[in-house]
């Protein structure tokens, strides 16, 4: 079960895929010289080669690649960089392409990958197993060079029995194996490997991680809520512009769902996590709340029962009102992060096959979030499984997203909702590389 995530199934980001040369050689290229008509003296011949001559030297003059044999002159010039002549008639050197193509012996060089630091930050949440592989770039920024996510469901059937199962350890063990595989092919500067709620509250969580470190060779820190709610923010924050007052970042997981007031009113830092004025986490996402109420069959009635149970649990929140003055500014919205949201994005563009580009960053108002969740409230779980965004994967839990969605919107009512495909790993990579000072000072960020 692969998870439609950062990096996952992509081309790396920042990175375009290999597109062919231009001034490549011509289909025509290498083959063999068809010999010409020729009269007994071999004058049509010599007339066909002069005429060849010709064309080359044109072709020089204007400066296109030309193709020559290894053992040409003009080949031997270009394999050390020199201006060619050829023959003692010559009369100005011939222009080299910009670009030379090298021979097969002597393959291009670039600046190997070690040259950047690697970075690692490893998830395990209740739903999910990810990993990000990254370099630092701009200051900022960084560029993704491996990614894994699969949806293990480490935390099915904990609600009601309090541990983990045997099967849904089996299956996370067994992702965890491909990340340590990725991570010990790679020299990593430092990693941060995590484990959320599932691990939080199991009573054999901690048994778990043992077993992961044995056979995995992994492991795993289990980190609270506080530092997931940090992390969250930490990892969102490019997608917060420079003009916003006030921003609620909630971050819908599968056993939890983390939610930080961010306050931007005064004078802006370059953490966006040193302006959390308030913040929660609440213990139900998508997966408990759907073991609870159902996930494959939701009628109007039992979506409804599942948004009470929520908004319940949001008016214990103490800080719930830290940002009422900006509520209602038109430089207020919210920000989710999470499979949810990226799904109702998903659905709202119609696009055929997720596209993580068109739903990173992307806009919603108030009635197109409306109108996404009232189809999904609508579809039985067949027509869910049916639409490329869900897959039979979610389909038993995003209208529990939705739920929870719902409830954080009627506490902070919103005309503009930011969709964020990142999260967790990304606020980790982003403090480990700002920590180990790779932007210090260096416009590129290397070390």
């Amino acid at each position: 079960m692969e998870d439609h995530d950062t990096g996952a199934g992509a081309p790396e980001v920042g990175v375009s895929r290999a597109s062919p040369p231009s001034g490549g050689p011509s289909p025509s290229a290498g083959r063999p010289r068809q010999a010409g008509p020729q009269s007994g003296n071999g004058q049509a011949g010599d007339a066909q080669h002069q005429r060849g001559k010709a064309r080359k030297r044109r072709k020089r003059r204007r400066g296109r690649k030309v193709f020559a044999r290894d053992d040409s002159p003009l080949a031997t010039a270009a394999a050390v960089g020199a201006p060619a002549s050829v023959g003692p008639a010559a009369r100005a050197p011939v222009p080299l392409p910009s670009a030379p193509q090298p021979r097969p012996e002597q393959p291009m060089h670039r600046p190997p990958m070690q040259e950047l630091p690697v970075f690692a930050a490893l998830d395990l949440g209740t739903n999910n197993c990810r990993l990000l592989v990254a370099v630092p770039q701009r200051h900022g920024q960084f560029r993704v060079i491996d990614a894994f996510s699969r949806i293990v469901r480490l935390g099915e059937g904990l609600t009601a029995n309090g541990h983990l199962s045997q099967a849904a350890m089996d299956r996370a063990v067994e992702a965890l194996k491909i990340c340590g595989d990725k991570l010990r092919n790679r020299k990593i500067r430092k990693a941060r490997l995590i484990a959320t709620e599932a691990c939080r509250t199991a009573d054999n969580g901690v048994e778990f991680l043992q077993r992961v470190e044995r056979e995995a060779g992994l492991k795993l820190e289990i980190i609270d809520r506080q530092t997931e709610a940090r992390l969250a923010v930490s990892g969102c924050g490019s997608l917060v512009e420079r003009d916003t007052q006030g921003v609620v970042l909630f971050d819908i997981g599968g056993g939890s769902s983390e939610i930080a007031l961010i306050d931007l009113t005064g004078q802006r830092s370059p953490r966006l996590a040193n302006h959390i004025v308030s913040w929660t986490s609440l213990p139900v996402g998508v997966v408990s709340l759907a073991e609870r109420f159902g996930g494959r069959t939701v009628t109007r009635e039992i979506f409804a029962a599942m948004v009470d149970d929520v908004a319940v649990r949001l008016k214990s929140f103490d800080g719930r009102d830290r940002l009422s003055h900006v509520l209602t500014s038109p430089k207020f919205h919210l920000l989710g992060t999470s499979g949810t949201v990226t799904t109702l994005a998903g659905v709202h563009l119609d696009l055929e096959r997720y596209d993580r580009r068109r739903v990173d960053g992307l806009w919603m108002d108030r009635d197109s979030v409306d109108r996404m969740v009232e189809k999904l409230v609508g579809w039985d779980f067949q027509q869910r499984c049916a639409n490329p965004c869900i897959g039979t994967d979610r389909a038993d839990l995003v209208l529990a997203g939705c739920a929870i969605l719902e409830a954080i919107r009627a506490v902070w009512p919103s005309e503009r909702l930011r969709v964020a495909d990142r999260g967790l790993r990304e606020g980790i990579l982003s403090e480990l590389m700002a920590d180990d000072g790779v932007w210090r000072n260096s416009g590129r960020g290397r070390a």
